[in-house]
């Protein structure tokens, strides 16, 4: 489904004196023929403006652009529901993250040689795969970073399925952290915070795993705590920096309870919010991260 976007300047009077003017603000809106004085009224709801006397619109133009979830998008209908696939297909020998050796998926009984053990016309294959748990869209429980923290049998199921999603739209940012104040404007409390930075669009090449990849900084990963995030996620190769040896962001996460998703893909087709994620684990006693099948339910 095709959403739109509106850029403009505006002048605003109020009727108590004074003014304020912005250049190219943008804002979410319905479709691609908008009235000037539906975009002005939702600009004014989307700033929460009171006691406005006139605003003057000036250079509007429409564009199709995925929603960032300005508050004056219109909620969505109950409808047909879709799912979205959020996780990496993990192949034999792939690269995950840097330096990580890569998956081996061996036979452990061809089709061939099951055909001696069942009955005619019937047969089986059971294979072996030997990879680390950080192989693919994988989650971090907290006994990934903590010795005495929730590994991944104790990790609890309403940490990681059907949370309600909050989309945090960031590709294209001029910066590679995202920081408090990036994250100011949602409400991710109970929520699965989601960073969609498009970097999965390098996933398979050497600019994937670079030093320019986007990352939570620390004082993201405080606020996402203080705000009460159930789970944070991100299309990128580390929720941290990878050009420092520190890991702030898992540090304060995970200590905090909240699991890690990293390497995820697709979140360009999630709205910016009323979608559900689901993204469990097997439950692994004394293990700390696995792959997972992370996807998201969507209704239209």
């Amino acid at each position: 489904m095709t959403e739109y976007r509106a850029a403009f300047d505006a002048d605003v009077t109020f009727l108590n004196g004074g003014g304020l003017q912005v250049q190219g603000f943008r804002l979410d809106v319905p479709g691609p023929e908008v009235a000037e004085d539906a975009l002005a009224d939702l600009f004014v709801r989307e700033l929460g403006l009171l006691m406005v006397g006139e605003v003057r619109l000036a250079g509007v133009r429409v564009f199709a652009e995925a929603h960032k979830g300005t508050r004056t998008a219109a909620p969505a209908s109950a409808g047909k529901r879709r799912l979205v696939e959020l996780s990496h297909v993990i192949t034999e020998g792939m690269t995950t993250y840097p330096g990580l050796p890569g998956p081996e998926i061996t036979p452990h009984l061809t089709r061939a040689d099951s055909r001696g053990r069942y009955a005619p016309g019937t047969e089986f294959a059971i294979d072996r795969i030997s990879m680390v748990g950080n192989t693919g869209t994988y989650l971090d429980s907290p006994f990934h970073r903590y010795a005495d923290g929730a590994d991944l049998a104790a990790v609890p199921l309403d940490a990681v399925a059907d949370l309600p999603v909050v989309l945090v739209r960031l590709a294209g940012s001029a910066e590679p952290g995202v920081s408090a104040p990036a994250l100011a404007p949602y409400d991710v409390a109970g929520a699965a915070v989601l960073l969609h930075t498009g970097w999965d669009r390098h996933w398979g090449t050497e600019a994937y795993g670079g030093p320019d990849s986007p990352y939570l900084t620390e004082d993201g990963a405080h606020a996402l705590v203080a705000a009460g995030a159930r789970l944070v996620g991100i299309d990128s190769v580390n929720i941290d920096s990878t050009a420092s040896d520190a890991r702030p962001a898992h540090s304060i996460l995970l200590a905090a309870g909240i699991p890690v998703l990293e390497h995820l893909t697709g979140l360009d087709q999630l709205p910016p919010s009323g979608a559900r994620l689901h993204a469990a684990p097997p439950r692994v006693r004394d293990f700390g991260t696995f792959p997972v099948r992370a996807y998201a339910t969507v209704t239209e």
